[in-house]
Formats: structure tokens, C-alpha cells, sequence
């Protein structure tokens, strides 16, 4: 294992945790910064970290415009000064409210969110219009993720429609195109081309018709490579700030740093080849194959075995000298919602635990 990850007073710190390094953390951002030099195009999404903490560190190196999905973590960034907030996500029923509290709260953050069909934009725009707002919108483009937004070839009636209102301001597209994960780098690029020019064709239209040159908010980490030779966009990747193994095995030219691990303690050896440790559902993230929920720094040949609620279940080479009581440190596949399943960081510093930061966005509601 890394010495680098070594916590020197791990029997201070209980299991299961979760432990950050922001030594590897600032590098992330560095590396990042080498993809994208220009800062005014990046626009980091928050909802892999969404801790106060670390959101700074970004701020810090000079990035001002932040990706959310939720008003939670858009209350976090608002609460520590970050001076523009995009919520990547439509604010149906009563979220279009919390969102109007939020603007309403935070006037020094610039808030913008996303629509993609005309009855939630006249829902949001009757809002608006009650608390005397205009609210900066994005159209949300479906260049092949089918989960959300309109067909660019479809999205230019909905942008001078949302530009009829009164309660709304739209001034950009937003074309997450996540669906891109092939490992070839060539197949990548290919698709992630081809999407991006139909965007770049809706932004020339809307341009010929209106006058107003949208701003184009794409790409998260797994086309990062790609988007980042583009200029006048703004790319919006999370998951480089903590990393993890999924995306660390499938996309080899991005080569951020694991920092964060999950620090987990086999608790019972009911066999010779069997282990059971404290890193249940709970505790890591639960989405992908048994075999494919966490990685092992300092112990790489355990197979997981079963998974449950508090435990894990781990399967050891034959004349192992694994006790119980020992430490594991590993790398979730999927970091993202294991940060969600962590109240408190464990926070690293020359291989000791200094510090907790608190998970503060893991909340649906802060306040608002």
C-alpha cells in the first residue's frame, strides 16, 4: 500500500469511516486544472463532496461557478461565499420554491437551475413572478442519456418560449452526455463529438434568432478529456476531487489521485479463508456486483463474498495471517453516494486524523 494513506493513529479512529487527504485533494485539483487552464470554464459539480471543506479548497485555487443537485448543496456553496450556482436539476412542485428561499437568502450567489419542458417553466416562472424574480434558467438537452432533458433538435421552442416569460431569464444549455464510458478513448471521443455538435448547432440557432450566445454547460468526468480541448464551455466534473476505483480502472488517461478511503476493521474470522468486516450497505456504496463495491489498498486479493446491511464478507487465500482487529483501507467503485452514507471526513494530514469535516449537503434541508 501507498505509505502515503497510512494513518499513524488509526486506534483513535472508529469503523466503519470514511477518511479524506487534502494533500491529495489540492493535487486533484491541480491535475484538473491542467485539463481546463482557463478557470472561468470550469464549474465543478459538488454532489460527490458536498462538504463546506472542500468546496473551499476549490475556491481557493481560483474556481467561482459550481454544479449542484440539490438545495441543499446549493445552500452549502451559497453559505461559504461561492458566487455562482448552477442547480443541475428541473425544480418540480415544491422544490421551485425552496429554490425562490434560496435565491432570496443568498443574494451575493447567482443561482440558475434547469427546464426542459414548458408547463414546469410556467410553474417556475408563476413562482418567480410572486417574489418579484427572474430566474436564470438552462435548457436541459438529452444528447443520450435519456434520463432528463429535450432533444436539441426539439429545444428551440422551448428556449423562446421560457424567453416569453417574465419570471424567467435563459441563458444557456445544459448537455451532461455521462453515457460516454468506453474505455478506447477514440470510441469516446467519436460520441462525444457527434452530441456536441448538435448542441453547438442549438446554440447557433438560438443565436441567429435572438441574439443571446448561451452559455454551454457540459461534460463530467468521463468525457472530461474531451470537452476540455473545447473553448467558450464550461466542463462540470465531481468525481476527480475524492476520485474512485470504477472510474480509476476505466479511464486511464485521467490520473487523479484516491483521496478519500474508507477505513474498515475485520471483526470476525469465522474461518480459515473467511473474513467479515464493519463495511456494510451503510457504509459503501451497493449499486454495482458484488465484486465491484470496494477495493483493498493493502489487501487486493480479498473477493467479497456477501454483502449486507453492517457487513461485508470477504474471502482470504489459504495460510492468510489476517486477524481480527486488522485495518483495511479501501476505494469505493463509486464514491459519490458512499460520501452520502458519512456523516463526518475523516480528515488526514501527514498521516494522522487532525480534523472531522462535517458532510454538511448529505441533508435534504439545511435550513431551506
Amino acid at each position: 500500500m501507498n505509505p502515503l494513506y497510512k494513518i499513524e493513529n488509526i486506534n483513535e479512529l472508529d469503523s466503519p469511516a470514511l477518511a479524506v487527504y487534502p494533500d491529495r485533494i489540492k493535487e486533484n485539483i491541480r491535475i484538473l486544472q491542467q485539463f481546463v487552464p482557463d478557470v472561468t470554464q470550469l464549474r465543478p459539480h459538488v454532489k460527490t463532496n458536498k462538504t463546506p471543506e472542500v468546496c473551499q479548497l476549490m475556491m481557493d485555487a481560483g474556481i467561482k461557478k459550481f454544479k449542484c443537485a440539490t438545495i441543499a448543496e446549493g445552500e452549502m456553496l451559497a453559505s461559504i461565499g461561492a458566487p455562482d450556482v448552477l442547480l443541475a436539476y428541473q425544480p418540480v412542485g415544491p422544490r421551485g420554491v425552496r429554490l425562490v428561499q434560496l435565491i432570496k437568502k443568498f443574494p451575493a450567489t447567482q443561482f440558475a437551475c434547469l427546464i426542459d419542458n414548458e408547463a414546469t417553466a410556467q410553474e417556475l416562472d408563476t413562482v418567480a413572478q410572486a417574489n418579484n424574480l427572474t430566474i436564470r434558467i438552462f435548457i436541459d438537452l438529452n444528447v443520450g442519456m435519456s434520463r432528463t432533458g429535450v432533444l436539441p433538435e426539439n429545444a428551440l421552442p422551448l428556449f423562446l418560449y421560457c424567453k416569453s416569460l417574465k419570471g424567467l431569464n435563459p441563458v444557456g444549455l445544459h448537455a451532461y452526455d455521462g453515457h460516454h464510458r468506453e474505455a478506447d478513448l477514440a470510441v469516446r471521443t467519436k460520441g462525444c463529438d457527434e452530441g456536441f455538435l448538435r448542441v453547438s448547432g442549438l446554440q447557433h440557432a438560438i443565436q441567429s434568432q435572438t441574439g443571446i450566445t448561451c452559455t454551454i454547460v457540459t461534460s463530467g468526468n468521463t468525457t472530461i478529456s474531451i470537452h476540455s480541448k473545447r473553448k467558450n464551455i464550461e466542463v462540470s466534473p465531481g468525481t476527480f476531487i475524492f476520485w474512485d476505483y470504477g472510474y480509476h480502472k476505466q479511464f486511464a488517461e485521467q490520473p487523479f489521485a484516491f483521496a478519500a478511503v474508507l477505513i474498515t476493521r475485520i471483526i470476525s474470522k469465522p474461518d480459515e479463508e473467511t473474513l467479515c468486516i464493519d463495511l456494510g450497505h451503510k457504509a459503501v456504496a451497493s449499486e454495482n456486483p458484488l465484486s465491484q463495491r470496494v477495493y483493498f489498498l493493502n489487501a487486493p486479493e480479498l473477493q467479497a463474498a456477501g454483502h449486507s446491511e453492517e457487513h461485508l464478507i470477504l474471502k482470504a487465500p489459504k495460510g492468510n495471517t489476517y486477524k481480527v482487529g486488522d485495518v483495511l483501507y479501501g476505494v469505493p467503485f463509486h464514491i459519490c453516494p458512499t460520501v452520502a452514507l458519512h456523516e463526518t471526513l475523516a480528515v488526514v494530514e501527514n498521516n494522522r486524523v487532525t480534523q472531522n469535516w462535517n458532510v454538511v449537503a448529505r441533508k435534504r434541508k439545511i435550513t431551506i
